[in-house]
């Protein structure tokens, strides 16, 4: 749009047209993402949509010349008034951010042993406790290896002998018989005794 139509729609809008206030918009739309853009901190910009800034800005801009009679003398004088409200509407999300932004710290800039840790276990972790549980099976003869799995599924005593039909007893007596010959081997193959 030139500068020239623009102009003449600049005083349309101070007359009250409502197709101006859409030409206006189209017009200084862009440049006010830009300017809201380059006034947005780093940390802020995470929080915040220069678009919905913009947004806020001409809704007031709008209200404003319905309601309040605003009149522009020019390009320059709506430009600046544009830009006057758009930094008004960043100060007030500066406020409301400000708590949050003196706590938070980029990850970029923290010691990766001071990351965050997941709760979940790592990949090697969940590998380790697959072949862990393979071995355990692989040790125990096939009649108790149901037990082994229910055990594994985090299944209490009581359950696993509902479900097995065994007497709770004798589930304790399977798993402990396991452990004790696991903890055998392993100490076995830790001192060197294998054949």
């Amino acid at each position: 749009m030139s500068d020239e139509s623009l102009d003449r729609w600049i005083e349309r809008l101070n007359e009250g047209d409502p197709e101006a206030v859409e030409r206006v918009f189209l017009a200084y739309e862009p440049y006010m993402r830009i300017v809201v853009r380059r006034r947005l901190s780093r940390g802020l910009r995470p929080k915040v949509d220069s678009g919905d800034i913009v947004q806020s800005v001409f809704v007031d801009f709008v209200a404003g010349v319905r309601n309040g009679g605003w009149r522009f003398a020019g390009r320059g004088q709506l430009l600046a008034f544009l830009r006057r409200i758009a930094a008004r509407r960043i100060a007030d999300r500066c406020r409301k951010h400000r708590h949050a932004l003196g706590r938070e710290q980029s990850l970029a800039d923290t010691e990766p042993r001071d990351h965050p840790q997941s709760p979940l276990p790592r990949p090697s972790q969940e590998a380790q406790g697959r072949e862990f549980w393979e071995r355990i099976l692989q040790a125990c003869p096939p009649s108790h290896r149901e037990i082994v799995r229910l055990r594994r599924d985090g299944l209490r005593l009581a359950e696993i002998a509902t479900r097995s039909g065994l007497h709770e007893g004798s589930v304790r007596r399977i798993l402990y018989d396991l452990a004790r010959r696991l903890s055998v081997a392993r100490r076995t193959v830790a001192s060197g005794e294998v054949d």
